[in-house]
């Protein structure tokens, strides 16, 4: 996956810990994983009680347009071992979720996808975010 816009990202330390503690258990050659270590890379790092209400952080529901389809998708961000397959969950180990960790609402962000095309997410709202209720076990 290529990433052809960066905007600014905010992960919290809570999720920045399970997520490399999830990388560390994976293959390096596994699709996604040097993607993902990348943004985390990149990311500025919030304590969970600090986190921003609008920003996209894990087991968030979040409301999304793809574009160019112009379409609305809501989904929860998971991790890949809560992953049922289930069309509204969205694995942070797929190009997707990779994208929109981190993003606050308003934001966007384009990858590549195979064959070339260009995809663009731009998040619209997040319903719910474990941090912002006061979840910080999930």
């Amino acid at each position: 996956m290529e990433i052809t816009t960066r905007p600014a990202i905010t992960v919290s330390e809570r999720d920045l810990e399970r997520l490399e503690t999830m990388l560390a258990g994976l293959p390096g050659d596994q699709p996604g994983v040097e993607a993902l270590r990348e943004e985390l890379d990149r990311a500025q790092i919030a304590q969970p009680e600090a986190m921003p209400p609008n920003v996209v952080t894990m087991n968030s529901r979040i409301r999304f347009v793809l574009e160019p389809a112009d379409r609305e998708v809501g989904m929860t961000l998971v991790y890949p071992r809560d992953f049922a397959g289930r069309p509204d969950q969205l694995s942070v180990a797929a190009p997707a979720g990779i994208a929109v960790l981190g993003l606050a609402v308003g934001q966007h962000i384009e990858w590549c996808v195979p064959g070339g095309q260009t995809v663009r997410a731009r998040i619209i709202d997040i319903p719910y975010q474990p941090e912002r209720a006061g979840d910080y076990m999930l």
